[in-house]
């Protein structure tokens, strides 16, 4: 695995073996820098917050955390110490998720000692996080050039202020998505939009896959693979949506990518009615060679007819639908970046439109709920890294709709879906 926060176009070196690091020793390069630390294993709760402020200080930029390299004070180099492995990944990650605010999440890699003791070493990536920076204890820390320091509330608001920048550029993809939706003079239904768009790729980064001979089989066969993921399945209840991922079947080329829709929308993305039962039902996956994602969905209600003697429908929400398409299209994205090898953060944002006044669908009970949706769009953007993609997309989520169904008082209806326990 190259280093989870930095481009393909900039890897670092990472050891695979005990010989890597040992040769890193004997050639005088193992120094502390902003994106590299090295310590021994937390013994107690003291040691715990401190890994906490080390792994805080290191998510703002991103970096890498060597544990079983440890500095001779005397002669000022470093020398290998290997740790005991058993357990030791876990309580990284416990004290990653658990001691900074908002929790961090990470990956590790393991090396072994040649002593096959179960002692070795563990490669810590860290990346670099979304919602930086990272409280321990009410501060906020950061990395200087080789020591984690307390942050000045002008660095923190400058942070902030670039995560908000950030949060609004992904906003105005999402609002372009929305402007030329093919359906907007079309019928009463909601839609749903998601954007994802990769903040450090090359501008080829999935010609792999888009300029392939079989491109539409390869996007087939990645939509397969989201809808057989066991783990996805448990997380959603094994609960279906229609239209689903699979329903996008008619494959298409498009202005620098690729698309697979349903069949009522063309390959120029206008809308052809067949005047079959549920053609206005239209869901489209595109990707492009950037490594952009796009996903719309004109479904997000429908009508329901309270009484057989009703003439008028009402248009009820699915919010399920908003949480099941949301969880595929996080796995799509975690999908696309290991295949092509991209291991930098997304940018993703989801929006809705046609929502005031309209109610969340309730079952089997057939009566919406008494909550109301106030606004006509809806609209929430965030960072992920692929460490959240492979270990956190409940936490993703939340951040992109938790708002969405808190408005709509079913937050708890999903909360598996929500969150990220084993």
């Amino acid at each position: 695995m190259s280093s989870i926060y930095l481009s393909s176009d900039n890897p670092r070196w990472i050891p695979k073996t005990e010989v890597d690091l040992q040769a890193a020793v004997d050639g005088g390069l193992f120094e502390e820098s902003h994106h590299l630390d090295l310590k021994k294993a937390p013994n107690s709760k003291g040691d715990n917050k401190e890994l906490a402020r080390d792994l805080s200080s290191s998510a703002v930029d991103g970096g890498t955390l060597i544990i079983g390299v440890q500095e001779n004070k005397e002669s000022r180099t470093f020398e290998l110490a290997p740790q005991p492995l058993n357990g030791l990944p876990e309580k990284i990650e416990q004290v990653a998720r658990t001691i900074p605010d908002p929790p961090l999440t990470i990956l590790t890699e393991e090396i072994s000692s040649a002593a096959n003791d179960g002692t070795g070493y563990l490669v810590v990536h860290i990346p670099a996080s979304p919602v930086a920076p990272h409280m321990v204890d009410n501060r906020y820390f950061g990395r200087g050039d080789k020591t984690k320091y307390q942050m000045g509330d002008a660095e923190v608001v400058t942070l902030h202020a670039r995560r908000r920048n950030a949060e609004a550029d992904t906003l105005t993809l999402l609002r372009k998505e929305m402007d030329e939706d093919p359906l907007r003079d079309v019928g009463a239904q909601s839609h749903l939009f998601l954007v994802a768009q990769p903040t450090a790729g090359r501008r080829d980064l999935c010609l792999p896959i888009t300029g392939a001979q079989d491109w539409n089989m390869q996007l087939h066969t990645l939509i397969r693979r989201v809808q057989e993921n066991q783990s996805l399945r448990a997380a959603l209840a094994n609960q279906g949506f229609s239209p689903d991922l699979s329903d996008a079947h008619q494959g298409h080329r498009r202005a620098r990518g690729v698309a697979r829709s349903s069949s009522s929308l063309q390959s120029d993305r206008t809308y052809v009615a067949d005047g079959s039962w549920g053609d206005e039902k239209v869901i489209e996956v595109q990707l492009f060679e950037d490594g952009g994602l796009r996903l719309f969905m004109t479904r997000l209600s429908d009508g329901l007819q309270r009484h057989a003697s009703e003439n008028e429908e009402e248009q009820v929400l699915f919010d399920s639908g908003a949480v099941i398409l949301t969880r595929h299209m996080l796995e799509l994205m975690r999908l696309v970046s290991d295949d092509v090898g991209y291991h930098g953060n997304w940018a993703v944002a989801v929006g809705a439109n046609r929502l005031r006044g309209r109610r969340r669908y309730s079952g089997q009970s057939h009566w919406p709920s008494n909550h109301r949706y106030s606004a006509d769009n809806y609209e929430e953007s965030t960072g992920a890294t692929l460490a959240e993609l492979h270990h956190a997309p409940g936490t993703v989520t939340h951040r992109l709709i938790g708002p969405l169904l808190r408005s709509l008082d079913s937050e708890e209806l999903f909360a598996k879906a929500l969150t990220d326990e084993e």
